[in-house]
């Protein structure tokens, strides 16, 4: 670590990093050198402060709801303020729909008092799938432009449609900044906005751990250069399943640090793993590939430092210092890439997936591919490697909770490292890192064993039954083509092992 850290100053690595030299990187620019806007974006918002509390103010005037459509980096920083924050007295309450299964979406719908509700169109690409099928169904149902708000890039089919539409506001996002490094742009902060989070402490925050990272000082003393090294060295010495625990209050915030490490550091065969959203447990609950980062106190990490399990405390001083956080984990992955040898703005096998779904869909049909006997999947679970239970399953609390039970039961037997996630979700986050990572991924897919209700998609000649399910059976083709260890079955089977 001390070496690392050495080493980075000789090679002037974090001085380099803001002079945007892809070269820290790869000698390949493309995907570096227009990816590094989130270095500055906080001081570009905070002149912007004064317009977005204008915009929430108006929006709170007519509207008590907003309900985020987005997926991944589109979505996962407004749900950490979400749920970070709360909705102050006199702003509106924030929904985040980041799925396609049915249920949930009829569930969120019906719930909504329509002509009280704001929507926010949020992708990048403007292309997004879901994000598309979200808008489809929701402006058939209250066609009206003042309802809706586009977070997008220049010049995206969602900018086009959104000025034709008339919507109440669009919002241009730099187009320098990567997904999942945007949470301290629009794609955060409209949001953040929107449920009165406060915006000055928020991007105070972010600009004060941006001044103690800049060029000039020693990596030492860098708080994301110290995190990325110790990230980066303990990937490379077998330590790559990196365990996180959070103070409750931001809980939330993990989700986002899994897509960010996950996306960006899980590819050429290396990567590094965040465990997220794990109960700490005793010494004997870990294999020797855990490294652990804390933020606050928890009970256990003194007995896991005393055994030699590597445990980084960060200090917590309250949820408002989320926003200084944002951009010490953005540096940190940044400085881990460097240490790994990859880029870590790119995601090369997202794409893979998503081709696959396609070519589903625009077949006209899904074949069944039946269910697998899980008790021969985890008999291939081995010293170092780490379970993923993916779920295309209506997120309720009762669900959750029975994955959590399988998956602390499958962690304690089997003494490895688990990750959850929801599909289609996953698939904007860890879903790089079970493909272009290492074959340590042991994946489980859950599906609805049946469905008894739909939800058409207006114009589209398809259902969200049957995306959710094309998006299944596309990342299980994904999977098995790159010889992936993965098995498909439904709760009820999942269940057995608890």
């Amino acid at each position: 670590m001390a070496e690392r850290l050495q080493q980075l100053d000789r090679d002037r690595i974090v001085e380099r990093i803001w002079r945007k030299d892809h070269t820290v990187w790869k000698d390949d620019p493309t995907e570096i050198t227009d990816r590094l806007g989130w270095l500055t974006v906080s001081g570009l918002m905070h002149d912007r402060i004064g317009e977005l509390e204008a915009f929430a103010e108006q929006a709170a005037d007519e509207f008590e709801t907003a309900v985020l459509l987005g997926m991944g980096g589109s979505s996962l920083a407004a749900e950490v303020f979400a749920r970070t924050f709360g909705s102050a007295d006199g702003a509106l309450e924030l929904i985040v729909l980041d799925t396609t299964h049915p249920a949930t979406i009829e569930r969120v719908a019906g719930e909504l008092e329509l002509d009280r509700t704001l929507f926010i169109v949020a992708s990048k690409s403007g292309g997004t799938t879901e994000t598309l099928s979200h808008l489809a169904l929701f402006w058939d149902r209250t066609p009206h432009g003042a309802q809706f708000v586009a977070i997008t890039d220049p010049g995206t089919p969602l900018e086009t449609l959104a000025r034709e539409r008339g919507f109440r506001s669009v919002f241009v996002n730099p187009d320098d900044i990567g997904g999942r490094y945007s949470a301290l742009s629009y794609f955060g902060l409209v949001p953040a906005a929107l449920i009165g989070a406060p915006l000055h402490e928020v991007l105070d925050g972010a600009r004060e751990t941006q001044r103690a990272s800049e060029r000039m000082g020693p990596a030492d003393r860098s708080p994301g250069a110290t995190l990325g090294a110790m990230m980066g060295e303990s990937a490379k010495a077998g330590r790559d399943k990196l365990t996180l625990a959070l103070p409750e209050e931001i809980a939330s915030f993990g989700s986002w640090i899994e897509q960010l490490v996950a996306e960006s550091t899980g590819k050429e065969n290396v990567g590094i793993v965040p465990v997220v959203g794990e109960p700490l447990g005793g010494p004997d609950a870990y294999g020797r590939d855990r490294v652990f980062v804390a933020i606050g106190e928890h009970e256990g990490l003194d007995e896991l430092d005393r055994v030699g399990h590597p445990v980084a405390r960060l200090p917590y001083d309250g949820r408002e210092q989320i926003g200084g956080e944002f951009f010490r984990w953005e540096m940190a992955t940044a400085i881990a890439g460097h240490v790994l040898g990859i880029n870590p703005f790119d995601q090369p096998n997202v794409q893979e997936a998503k081709d696959a779904t396609k070519g589903i869909l625009a077949s006209g049909s899904i074949e069944d591919p039946g269910f697998d006997d899980l008790g021969v999947l985890l008999k291939q679970v081995n010293e170092g490697d780490y379970v993923a239970i993916l779920a295309y399953l209506d997120r309720t609390s009762e669900t959750e909770d029975a994955i959590e039970r399988v998956r602390l039961a499958i962690r304690d037997r089997y003494a490895v490292a688990t990750t959850t996630g929801f599909g289609p979700r996953y698939l904007h986050s860890t879903g790089q890192l079970h493909k272009g990572g290492p074959n340590e991924g042991v994946f489980i897919q859950v599906v609805d064993a049946g469905r008894s209700a739909d939800v058409p998609i207006p114009g589209r000649p398809y259902t969200f039954g049957t995306l959710i399910d094309a998006q299944a059976v596309g990342d299980l083709r994904s999977l098995r083509g790159r010889g992936r260890r993965v098995a498909r079955v439904t709760l009820e089977q999942l269940m057995e092992v608890g």
